[in-house]
């Protein structure tokens, strides 16, 4: 089993569980790591690093963080990268921690699942685009 950490600034890891909870049930193998305002960069290691250790069952650690270059992304690679089983991913959405959380109870590698991430979340994002209906009359009568 692929283990599973989400994380991120302030209340991101947490309110994300609690609308995956909602919507599929609470997941195995799942940590969420806030990255508070009280709290440093150590602290967040510190979290980190337990979140991490309390996975050490599993295969692999799939991370998912909120944003690209921010101190949970980073820290999460310092500590991730060395034990060499440890993906981490930025821009996390709900979509793709749904599909992602589903998706690697049947995947046994962490790099296909990060890239599978990676596509989900792109694929989630969506811009709603109002196009009028138009109505046309029929004018044979039928």
């Amino acid at each position: 089993m692929i283990g599973l950490i989400v994380t991120g600034h302030g209340h991101f890891a947490t309110g994300l569980t609690t609308s995956l909870n909602l919507i599929a049930g609470e997941p195995k193998d799942y940590v969420a790591v806030d990255f508070e305002a009280t709290d440093s960069v150590e602290d967040l290691e510190k979290k980190l690093t337990a979140a991490m250790d309390s996975l050490k069952h599993c295969d692999s650690i799939l991370v998912l963080s909120d944003l690209a270059g921010g101190s949970p992304f980073k820290t999460s690679v310092e500590i991730g990268f060395p034990k060499g089983n440890v993906e981490v991913i930025a821009g996390t959405n709900l979509g793709m921690l749904i599909e992602i959380n589903l998706t690697r109870t049947f995947m046994e590698d962490v790099k296909d699942l990060a890239a599978s991430a990676v596509n989900v979340g792109k694929d989630q994002v969506v811009r709603y685009e109002f196009k009028p209906v138009k109505h046309e009359e029929v004018t044979d009568g039928i």
